[in-house]
């Protein structure tokens, strides 16, 4: 690296048609922007957006505080999970900003960032987390790690219980606010 450059790891992504997507990717200094309801409606309407414009089945998700799971699997043989989390997160920070700044400016200071060419930021930067999912084993494990992360981290006593997760969807206690595509699902 020369004086002057900086590092800024990349997310390696692999776009291979039939796998499905683990994804996570966090908010600003992983402050708890998504504790309020209105910032997750925000996500509910985003990724309902991107899976009508980028074609791709919900299998799993849960939004966390600071961070979110998604696994979702693209139905088109050629697709970019890049182009997807960008159509997912890059409309929640903008709602989130223009209320900000609209209804509370003085909050607007969380998600300061210091720079002039981008003074505000909701997601943390980078590409997050994104691990091709390529057997049932492998999609059936990591959908208990994320729809029990509101367990592990004491927010709920049961994965059920928590409003922004497909985990009662899957348990068929109730219905969340995100549509799961339980027909596409390669288990029944």
């Amino acid at each position: 690296m020369l004086d002057g450059e900086r590092y800024t790891k990349r997310c390696q992504r692999w776009n291979t048609a039939g796998h499905a997507h683990e994804l996570t990717f966090n908010c600003y200094g992983s402050r708890p922007f998504l504790s309020r309801q209105r910032t997750c409606e925000y996500l509910v309407d985003s990724i309902n957006a991107a899976r009508q414009k980028y074609d791709f089945d919900l299998w799993a998700y849960v939004f966390m505080p600071n961070h979110v799971h998604l696994i979702l699997c693209p139905r088109q043989e050629i697709y970019s999970v890049s182009a997807i989390l960008l159509a997912i997160k890059q409309p929640v920070s903008r709602r989130a900003i223009e209320y900000l700044k609209n209804n509370n400016p003085a909050g607007l200071r969380l998600l300061a960032t210091g720079q002039e060419a981008r003074p505000y930021r909701f997601w943390q930067k980078g590409g997050g987390y994104d691990r091709n999912i390529t057997t049932v084993k492998t999609l059936l494990e990591a959908m208990r790690y994320i729809h029990n992360n509101p367990v592990r981290k004491e927010l709920a006593q049961a994965a059920d219980e928590w409003r922004y997760s497909s985990a009662a969807d899957w348990s068929e206690a109730r219905i969340g606010p995100l549509t799961i595509d339980h027909d596409s699902f390669p288990v029944s």
